[in-house]
């Protein structure tokens, strides 16, 4: 699966995802500080899910209907990196086809996929 981690997304995620033998394009080594509006774009161009922990991309992709190819939102405060690790490269694992062209929220008990507009 094709995957964009925003930049806000931990390190240890994104090596997990990677190790299960997904594509992950990571923000903080590619391109630290750009706009939200290229990061979803960003996704879009790579047909990729955008994983994030930035509650904007809800705005972006429901109020101005930006297009995506699905956003995973992590609300996962609270829990040590390598177990935020544990529960996205389940979750990817469980709901890959899914996630795309959906809005997903993660949390350590809770996973809600939502179509996107």
């Amino acid at each position: 699966m094709n995957l964009v981690a925003d930049e806000g997304v931990d390190a240890p995620i994104v090596r997990r995802l990677r190790a299960d033998g997904h594509t992950v394009w990571y923000v903080a080594e590619l391109s630290p500080s750009i706009p939200d509006e290229d990061v979803l774009a960003l996704a879009v161009e790579h047909g990729a899910v955008l994983i994030t922990a930035d509650k904007d991309f809800g705005a972006l992709v429901f109020q101005q209907r930006r297009a995506s190819s699905g956003v995973v939102l992590l609300r996962l405060a609270g829990l040590p990196a390598n177990g935020k690790a544990a529960v996205v490269g389940e979750a990817v694992a469980a709901h890959k086809d899914q996630l795309i062209g959906s809005f997903t929220i993660i949390t350590p008990r809770r996973l809600r996929i939502r179509p996107s507009p």
